[in-house]
Protein backbone atom coordinates (compact mmCIF):
# COMPACT_ATOMS: atom_id res chain seq x y z
CA UNK A 1 0.00 0.00 0.00
CA UNK A 2 1.41 3.44 -0.88
CA UNK A 3 1.83 5.82 2.12
CA UNK A 4 0.58 9.47 2.42
CA UNK A 5 2.12 12.07 0.48
CA UNK A 6 4.59 13.76 2.56
CA UNK A 7 8.18 13.22 1.57
CA UNK A 8 11.07 14.54 4.09
CA UNK A 9 11.37 19.04 4.29
CA UNK A 10 13.86 20.21 2.39
CA UNK A 11 15.05 23.82 3.83
CA UNK A 12 15.59 26.34 0.81
CA UNK A 13 16.65 29.86 2.21
CA UNK A 14 14.44 30.56 5.23
CA UNK A 15 11.56 28.05 4.24
CA UNK A 16 10.48 24.63 4.29
CA UNK A 17 9.37 22.34 1.09
CA UNK A 18 7.62 19.34 2.08
CA UNK A 19 6.52 17.21 5.23
CA UNK A 20 3.04 18.06 4.93
CA UNK A 21 3.66 22.20 4.62
CA UNK A 22 1.43 24.50 2.71
CA UNK A 23 2.87 24.56 -1.39
CA UNK A 24 5.75 26.48 -2.21
CA UNK A 25 5.23 28.75 -5.27
CA UNK A 26 7.85 28.14 -8.27
CA UNK A 27 7.08 31.15 -10.72
CA UNK A 28 8.46 33.42 -13.16
CA UNK A 29 9.12 34.27 -16.50
CA UNK A 30 10.42 31.75 -18.54
CA UNK A 31 13.89 33.57 -19.42
CA UNK A 32 15.52 36.40 -18.62
CA UNK A 33 14.75 38.98 -20.72
CA UNK A 34 16.17 42.01 -19.12
CA UNK A 35 17.31 43.89 -15.88
CA UNK A 36 13.93 45.79 -15.66
CA UNK A 37 11.54 42.88 -16.33
CA UNK A 38 13.68 40.47 -14.05
CA UNK A 39 12.93 43.05 -10.79
CA UNK A 40 9.52 44.22 -11.98
CA UNK A 41 8.14 40.49 -12.47
CA UNK A 42 10.17 39.76 -9.12
CA UNK A 43 8.35 42.61 -7.23
CA UNK A 44 5.22 41.45 -8.54
CA UNK A 45 5.36 38.24 -7.49
CA UNK A 46 7.08 38.96 -3.92
CA UNK A 47 3.97 41.06 -3.22
CA UNK A 48 1.34 39.13 -4.29
CA UNK A 49 2.93 35.73 -2.28
CA UNK A 50 3.54 38.16 0.95
CA UNK A 51 0.07 38.92 0.71
CA UNK A 52 -1.37 35.53 0.80
CA UNK A 53 1.61 33.74 2.66
CA UNK A 54 2.74 31.64 0.43
CA UNK A 55 6.52 30.78 0.39
CA UNK A 56 8.07 31.81 -2.78
CA UNK A 57 10.68 31.08 -4.66
CA UNK A 58 11.78 33.28 -7.97
CA UNK A 59 11.99 31.43 -11.54
CA UNK A 60 13.97 32.53 -14.61
CA UNK A 61 16.71 31.29 -16.66
CA UNK A 62 19.84 33.06 -18.15
CA UNK A 63 19.73 30.37 -21.16
CA UNK A 64 17.23 28.06 -22.66
CA UNK A 65 19.51 25.94 -24.22
CA UNK A 66 16.88 23.59 -25.41
CA UNK A 67 15.12 26.06 -27.96
CA UNK A 68 13.38 24.61 -30.30
CA UNK A 69 14.58 26.47 -33.20
CA UNK A 70 18.47 27.76 -33.42
CA UNK A 71 16.88 31.75 -33.77
CA UNK A 72 15.34 31.29 -30.83
CA UNK A 73 15.36 33.84 -28.19
CA UNK A 74 17.63 32.01 -25.14
CA UNK A 75 18.07 35.09 -23.13
CA UNK A 76 21.24 37.41 -22.05
CA UNK A 77 23.96 34.51 -21.05
CA UNK A 78 25.65 32.80 -18.50
CA UNK A 79 27.22 36.39 -17.20
CA UNK A 80 24.61 38.81 -17.88
CA UNK A 81 22.07 36.64 -17.01
CA UNK A 82 23.39 35.34 -13.58
CA UNK A 83 24.34 39.20 -13.01
CA UNK A 84 20.39 40.10 -13.39
CA UNK A 85 19.36 37.09 -10.84
CA UNK A 86 21.78 38.12 -8.42
CA UNK A 87 20.70 42.12 -9.00
CA UNK A 88 17.04 40.57 -8.19
CA UNK A 89 18.06 38.30 -5.17
CA UNK A 90 20.44 41.82 -3.65
CA UNK A 91 17.61 44.20 -4.08
CA UNK A 92 13.92 42.28 -3.30
CA UNK A 93 15.99 39.05 -1.28
CA UNK A 94 14.11 36.47 -2.87
CA UNK A 95 15.07 33.06 -3.24
CA UNK A 96 16.50 32.59 -6.96
CA UNK A 97 16.07 29.37 -9.18
CA UNK A 98 17.53 28.83 -12.73
CA UNK A 99 18.47 25.98 -14.83
CA UNK A 100 21.81 24.06 -15.57
CA UNK A 101 23.52 22.70 -18.69
CA UNK A 102 26.86 21.42 -17.77
CA UNK A 103 28.90 20.82 -14.69
CA UNK A 104 31.05 24.39 -15.37
CA UNK A 105 27.56 26.50 -15.40
CA UNK A 106 26.36 24.25 -12.18
CA UNK A 107 29.16 25.86 -10.49
CA UNK A 108 28.88 29.46 -12.07
CA UNK A 109 25.09 29.59 -11.16
CA UNK A 110 25.33 27.75 -7.51
CA UNK A 111 27.27 31.05 -6.87
CA UNK A 112 24.50 33.18 -7.01
CA UNK A 113 21.25 30.87 -7.29
CA UNK A 114 19.26 28.72 -4.29
CA UNK A 115 18.41 26.04 -6.26
CA UNK A 116 19.66 24.78 -9.41
CA UNK A 117 17.30 22.91 -11.55
CA UNK A 118 18.16 19.70 -14.00
CA UNK A 119 16.46 20.23 -17.69
CA UNK A 120 14.01 17.32 -18.14
CA UNK A 121 16.65 16.82 -21.12
CA UNK A 122 19.25 16.22 -18.93
CA UNK A 123 17.85 14.97 -16.01
CA UNK A 124 20.12 11.68 -16.60
CA UNK A 125 23.52 13.39 -16.99
CA UNK A 126 25.60 11.98 -14.51
CA UNK A 127 28.31 14.88 -14.74
CA UNK A 128 25.75 17.51 -14.33
CA UNK A 129 23.57 15.98 -11.59
CA UNK A 130 26.72 15.29 -9.27
CA UNK A 131 28.10 19.12 -10.26
CA UNK A 132 24.96 20.57 -9.07
CA UNK A 133 24.87 18.14 -6.07
CA UNK A 134 28.56 19.68 -5.21
CA UNK A 135 27.36 22.94 -4.80
CA UNK A 136 25.63 22.74 -1.98
CA UNK A 137 22.46 24.16 -3.58
CA UNK A 138 19.10 22.65 -3.63
CA UNK A 139 19.05 20.54 -6.56
CA UNK A 140 15.59 19.97 -8.38
CA UNK A 141 15.51 17.82 -10.93
CA UNK A 142 13.00 17.72 -13.63
CA UNK A 143 11.59 14.57 -15.00
CA UNK A 144 12.34 13.42 -18.17
CA UNK A 145 9.43 13.41 -21.14
CA UNK A 146 10.66 10.14 -21.68
CA UNK A 147 11.13 8.47 -18.06
CA UNK A 148 8.97 6.65 -15.87
CA UNK A 149 8.53 7.96 -12.67
CA UNK A 150 10.17 5.75 -10.63
CA UNK A 151 13.45 6.32 -13.03
CA UNK A 152 13.78 9.43 -11.07
CA UNK A 153 15.04 7.43 -8.47
CA UNK A 154 18.42 6.90 -10.21
CA UNK A 155 18.65 10.83 -10.46
CA UNK A 156 18.12 11.47 -7.11
CA UNK A 157 20.81 8.71 -5.90
CA UNK A 158 23.54 10.62 -8.21
CA UNK A 159 22.64 13.95 -6.32
CA UNK A 160 22.89 12.12 -3.20
CA UNK A 161 26.46 10.81 -3.71
CA UNK A 162 27.59 13.77 -3.28
CA UNK A 163 26.60 14.37 0.35
CA UNK A 164 23.71 16.40 -0.72
CA UNK A 165 20.11 15.05 -0.23
CA UNK A 166 18.48 18.39 -0.39
CA UNK A 167 17.16 17.48 -3.65
CA UNK A 168 13.34 18.26 -5.27
CA UNK A 169 11.54 15.97 -8.10
CA UNK A 170 9.30 17.72 -10.82
CA UNK A 171 6.80 16.46 -12.82
CA UNK A 172 5.82 17.99 -16.09
CA UNK A 173 4.58 15.99 -18.13
CA UNK A 174 5.00 12.98 -20.61
CA UNK A 175 5.38 12.34 -24.14
CA UNK A 176 2.08 11.16 -25.42
CA UNK A 177 3.23 10.73 -29.15
CA UNK A 178 4.48 13.28 -31.47
CA UNK A 179 4.19 17.18 -29.97
CA UNK A 180 1.85 16.21 -27.08
CA UNK A 181 2.49 15.73 -23.64
CA UNK A 182 -0.02 13.89 -20.94
CA UNK A 183 0.32 14.28 -16.63
CA UNK A 184 -0.12 10.92 -15.31
CA UNK A 185 -1.25 11.78 -11.77
CA UNK A 186 -0.40 9.07 -10.54
CA UNK A 187 3.36 9.96 -11.25
CA UNK A 188 3.02 12.25 -8.16
CA UNK A 189 2.78 9.59 -5.39
CA UNK A 190 4.80 7.44 -6.92
CA UNK A 191 7.87 10.08 -6.72
CA UNK A 192 7.03 10.97 -3.41
CA UNK A 193 7.81 7.26 -2.72
CA UNK A 194 11.81 8.66 -3.02
CA UNK A 195 11.23 10.58 0.38
CA UNK A 196 12.25 13.65 -1.76
CA UNK A 197 9.86 16.77 -2.27
CA UNK A 198 7.85 16.71 -4.93
CA UNK A 199 6.77 19.95 -7.89
CA UNK A 200 4.03 19.74 -10.79
CA UNK A 201 5.00 22.12 -13.28
CA UNK A 202 1.74 23.14 -14.24
CA UNK A 203 3.17 25.04 -17.10
CA UNK A 204 5.30 23.05 -19.12
CA UNK A 205 2.53 20.08 -18.79
CA UNK A 206 0.45 22.14 -21.29
CA UNK A 207 3.16 22.43 -23.75
CA UNK A 208 2.94 21.18 -27.43
CA UNK A 209 6.86 20.23 -28.54
CA UNK A 210 7.71 21.59 -31.47
CA UNK A 211 3.67 22.04 -32.28
CA UNK A 212 4.28 25.49 -34.20
CA UNK A 213 7.44 23.61 -36.72
CA UNK A 214 9.51 25.79 -35.50
CA UNK A 215 8.64 26.54 -31.93
CA UNK A 216 6.71 25.08 -28.95
CA UNK A 217 3.22 25.66 -28.78
CA UNK A 218 0.98 24.64 -26.06
CA UNK A 219 -2.52 24.72 -24.15
CA UNK A 220 -2.57 27.39 -21.26
CA UNK A 221 -6.34 26.66 -20.95
CA UNK A 222 -5.61 23.79 -19.06
CA UNK A 223 -2.99 25.49 -16.81
CA UNK A 224 -5.70 26.53 -14.38
CA UNK A 225 -7.02 23.00 -14.24
CA UNK A 226 -4.14 21.18 -14.14
CA UNK A 227 -2.38 22.89 -11.20
CA UNK A 228 -5.67 22.57 -9.10
CA UNK A 229 -5.60 18.77 -9.64
CA UNK A 230 -1.61 18.59 -8.76
CA UNK A 231 -2.35 20.47 -5.20
CA UNK A 232 -5.09 18.23 -4.93
CA UNK A 233 -3.22 15.05 -4.90
CA UNK A 234 -0.64 17.39 -2.46
CA UNK A 235 2.71 18.10 -4.23
CA UNK A 236 4.75 20.24 -1.67
CA UNK A 237 5.44 22.80 -4.79
CA UNK A 238 3.86 24.33 -7.67
CA UNK A 239 6.07 25.71 -10.87
CA UNK A 240 4.50 27.91 -13.12
CA UNK A 241 5.96 30.07 -15.82
CA UNK A 242 4.30 33.47 -15.36
CA UNK A 243 4.53 36.50 -17.51
CA UNK A 244 2.80 39.95 -17.57
CA UNK A 245 1.74 40.29 -21.50
CA UNK A 246 1.72 36.23 -22.22
CA UNK A 247 1.71 37.13 -26.00
CA UNK A 248 5.17 39.39 -26.33
CA UNK A 249 7.13 36.63 -24.06
CA UNK A 250 10.24 35.90 -25.45
CA UNK A 251 10.12 32.23 -24.70
CA UNK A 252 7.07 30.11 -23.99
CA UNK A 253 4.61 32.58 -24.95
CA UNK A 254 2.07 29.71 -25.44
CA UNK A 255 2.41 28.17 -21.93
CA UNK A 256 3.45 31.01 -19.69
CA UNK A 257 0.41 32.06 -17.28
CA UNK A 258 -0.77 35.43 -16.93
CA UNK A 259 0.20 37.46 -13.64
CA UNK A 260 -3.13 39.59 -13.70
CA UNK A 261 -4.92 36.28 -13.13
CA UNK A 262 -2.43 34.78 -10.48
CA UNK A 263 -3.99 35.60 -7.57
CA UNK A 264 -7.39 33.71 -8.29
CA UNK A 265 -5.51 31.20 -9.14
CA UNK A 266 -3.50 31.15 -5.97
CA UNK A 267 -6.22 31.80 -3.78
CA UNK A 268 -8.11 28.73 -4.99
CA UNK A 269 -4.94 26.44 -4.43
CA UNK A 270 -4.50 27.49 -0.94
CA UNK A 271 -8.37 26.39 -0.42
CA UNK A 272 -7.43 23.12 -1.97
CA UNK A 273 -4.07 22.48 -0.15
CA UNK A 274 -5.15 24.06 3.35
CA UNK A 275 -8.46 21.13 3.14
CA UNK A 276 -6.23 18.14 1.90
CA UNK A 277 -3.28 18.91 4.17
CA UNK A 278 -5.44 19.50 7.16
CA UNK A 279 -5.90 15.40 7.33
Amino acid sequence: MMREFAPSAVPIGSLLCGGGRPFVLIAGPCVVESRESALRHAEALQALTAQLSIPFIYKSSYDKANRTAIDSFRGLGTEEGLTVLETVKRELGVLILTDVHSPEEATQAGAVADVLQIPAFLCRQTDLLVAAGKTGRVVNIKKGQFLAPWDMAHAAAKVATTGNQRILLTERGASFGYNNLVSDFRSLLILSQTGYPVVYDATHSVQLPGGQGNASSGQREFIAPLARAAVAVGVDGLFMEVHEDPDHALSDKATVFPLAQLEALLRTLQSIDALLKAR
